[in-house]
């Protein structure tokens, strides 16, 4: 039986960079390969993924929150794999979590788990109610050798409190930090 992956990590851990080099492994071996990502994830243009350290692929597949998708484009495809997973809804997602049984592939999703506040985001928390298996992507704190847990917002470089859950950004924009220095920025102390 294939499996619905999760493979989440804070902002900077590699996450893209480890589904592209997914994404090569299968293709040296002659197999079909689809790659899927939100729409609302345009940082790089909507139908690129794109890691930071350079390396891009097309998306096959752009989705929205109330996209169907259509099994007939997944027959013959050996694995999905899904950047930017913590943007999906819970529909998606589900209808992912049924390609894992019919047409029966492995689904491997990478994402964030939580937003700067901490909070899940709603794909990210159906990933990890529905996901067989479940693994960190592990990178260290922007400013200790500590692993990194939280994705710290930065607005004019000072930490963020408060805002919208979904902002679109990158290292100008987040940092990763593990949970004393995130609760020492936020609070500031």
């Amino acid at each position: 039986m294939a499996k619905l992956y999760f493979r989440h990590g804070t902002m900077g851990s590699a996450k893209t960079l480890n589904l592209l080099a997914v994404a090569h492994n299968y293709r040296s071996q002659h197999k079909r390969v689809l790659i899927l990502k939100p729409r609302i994830d345009n940082r790089y243009g909507v139908g690129t993924v794109e890691s930071r350290a350079g390396l891009r692929a097309d998306a096959d597949l752009v989705v929205d929150a109330d996209t169907v998708l259509d099994r007939a484009q997944f027959v013959g495809v050996d694995c999905v794999l899904v950047d930017e997973a913590q943007f999906l809804s819970p529909k998606v997602v589900d209808q992912l979590w049924a390609l894992t049984l019919d047409p029966g592939m492995p689904v491997i999703c990478y994402g964030l788990r939580t937003d700067f506040q901490t909070h899940l985001f709603e794909g990210s928390r159906r990933l990890l109610e529905l996901a067989d298996s479940i693994e960190e992507v592990k990178v260290t704190c922007q400013y200790c050798n500590k692993k990194a847990v939280f994705n710290m917002r930065l607005v004019g470089g000072k930490p963020a409190r408060e805002g919208a859950q979904i902002q679109i950004g990158g290292d100008e924009s987040y940092v990763p930090v593990c949970h004393g220095c995130y609760t020492r920025s936020v609070d500031g102390s």
